[in-house]
């Protein structure tokens, strides 16, 4: 009897991230989770999967209207206050290497957007669909609740343009912006962005980067495991498959 023994190191650590285009400190906690995955030692390992959260669901643009308007009006702040509010964040972003330019930023709905960037997971290029949003949100004053504006940004990351004009037309990857937020409703999520260890360890907010790389760091030592596969012949052929158990 041949007996073969095979270690197997086979982890990849998931990270799933909710986040909604509009929150700052959503594309600032992107930042400093990039800096502290570029400092994990095991980077190949981890598989990163945006999920879709709003913040304001019955959002709709008005034209004209400032970001701090928005703002003043949700928290029972004056104007005043919230454009300070505002450039405090921007100061904050500034320390990530991020230009915000909030006073041009366009408030809208951004559940097309969140269907956009489910389109993007298809084509395995949603991190580039979240970046290219939030730039085009925080520093480019685009308004990402628009059709023709996602268009353009799918064209520049390379989606293809009968899919993108699709989910403008139907109600394609609806659903499953939905299932994030209902998944984050049962996860207890009540504020972005929400980062999600392989189902076991959280990270809430744009916490500092020194934070994420000891969750990364805990999480892989932890979850890293050897497998030993075993195969004594034909004779012992004991496995369980779909047809046979």
């Amino acid at each position: 009897m041949v007996l073969e023994v095979l270690l197997v190191n086979f982890k990849i650590m998931k990270i799933e991230i909710w986040s909604d285009i509009m929150c700052p400190f959503c594309y600032i906690g992107k930042r400093k989770f990039e800096k502290a995955l570029a400092d994990f030692n095991a980077p190949e390992k981890v598989e990163v999967i945006w999920r879709s959260y709003q913040l304001d669901p019955t959002m709709a643009f008005v034209p004209g209207k400032s970001v701090h308007e928005v703002l003043a009006e949700k928290k029972g702040w004056s104007p005043q206050q919230a454009a300070q509010m505002n450039q405090q964040v921007t100061a904050m972003a500034r320390e990530v290497d991020l230009a915000y330019h909030l006073d041009k930023a366009i408030p809208a709905n951004t559940f097309l957007a969140h269907r956009f960037t489910h389109l993007a997971a298809k084509h395995n290029l949603q991190d580039q669909a979240e970046e290219r949003l939030f730039r085009a949100y925080f520093t480019e004053g685009k308004n990402i609740g628009d059709a023709e504006t996602l268009a353009q940004l799918g064209t520049e990351i390379g989606l293809p343009k009968e899919e993108l004009q699709n989910i403008f037309t139907t109600n394609a990857y609806t659903a499953e912006v939905q299932r994030d937020i209902t998944e984050a409703q049962q996860l207890g999520v009540r504020g972005v962005p929400f980062f999600v260890f392989n189902r076991k360890y959280a990270v809430s907010g744009a916490q500092p980067t020194e934070i994420f790389l000891q969750t990364l760091n805990q999480v892989w030592e932890e979850e890293k495991q050897e497998v030993m596969l075993v195969n004594s012949g034909p004779e012992n052929n004991a496995t369980c498959t779909d047809t046979s158990c």
